[in-house]
C-alpha cells in the first residue's frame, strides 16, 4: 500500500511540473515579442491605416470626377 501512494504523488508532482511548463510557454506565445497579441494590435492598426488610404482616395476620386464635371 505504502509503494502505490509513493509513486501516485511522484506522477502528480510531475504532471504539475509538466502544467506548469505548458501554462508559461502558452503565457509566453501570447504576450511575448512576436505573441499574438502583439500580432493582432499591429493588423488593426494596419487596417486603420488601410481604411484611412481608402477615404482618402475615394475623396480624391470623388474631386477628380467633379471637376470634369
Amino acid at each position: 500500500m505504502k509503494g502505490n501512494k509513493g509513486i501516485t504523488l511522484i506522477s502528480l508532482v510531475i504532471i504539475i511540473i509538466v502544467l506548469l511548463i505548458l501554462a508559461g510557454i502558452t503565457i509566453s506565445n501570447l504576450t511575448g515579442d512576436n505573441g499574438i497579441i502583439k500580432k493582432a494590435e499591429e493588423a488593426r492598426n494596419e487596417t486603420e491605416i488601410a481604411q484611412g488610404k481608402e477615404e482618402l482616395q475615394g475623396k480624391y476620386m470623388e474631386n477628380y470626377v467633379n471637376k470634369l464635371e
